[in-house]
């Protein structure tokens, strides 16, 4: 007589909160790319597009959604879990600056602030300032970031050192460079 196994019904896994979604897309985040130059203090820092290039993708990746308003006169960053809600939000609070350039500049200025100190991403500040030396494991790029990686460096955004400073690459990968 022989007897055969049942297939177990598998338990569904427990739904992670935006703690546990956060820290698994910061395991997948390395450095944000230095790609503009602050001319007053001579010094190279990333700019917000190269933040939200960096981070959104692997934001959305676990679920989670990068929204940047401003309300009530503070420049808020939030994150939210697109399953349930939850968020985590940094803000800063606006100068009355009365001219639409400096203020519109002080916007993108805080957008980029609230963004790195809500993820403690390592990036060059616009004053000069720099960022914690402490080495991390480069992330690696495949699939779209990497076809996203290679049309930056066609179209001049980035060089290919930047990119091999950055990421973890095959040699395959190199050879594309």
């Amino acid at each position: 007589m022989t007897t055969r196994k049942t297939a177990q019904a598998e338990e569904p896994k427990p739904a992670l909160n935006i703690y546990q979604k956060l820290h698994c897309a910061k395991q997948s985040m390395g450095k944000v790319i230095k790609n503009a130059t602050n001319p007053h203090f001579k010094r190279s820092y990333a700019d917000i597009n190269s933040i939200i290039d960096t981070v959104e993708p692997i934001l959305m990746d676990c679920g989670l959604i990068l929204m940047q308003p401003v309300l009530h006169g503070k420049v808020i960053t939030r994150i939210i879990d697109v399953e349930n809600g939850e968020s985590v939000e940094s803000a800063l609070e606006l100068p009355a600056i009365l001219d639409p350039q400096k203020l519109l500049s002080c916007i993108t200025y805080f957008r980029r602030g609230t963004l790195v100190s809500l993820l403690s991403l390592q990036a060059i500040d616009d004053d000069g300032e720099t960022a914690s030396k402490a080495p991390k494991a480069k992330p690696t790029l495949d699939g779209e970031r990497w076809d996203k990686a290679l049309n930056a460096v066609k179209a001049g955004k980035f060089t290919p050192e930047q990119i091999k400073e950055m990421y973890n690459l095959t040699k395959e990968q190199e050879g594309q460079l």
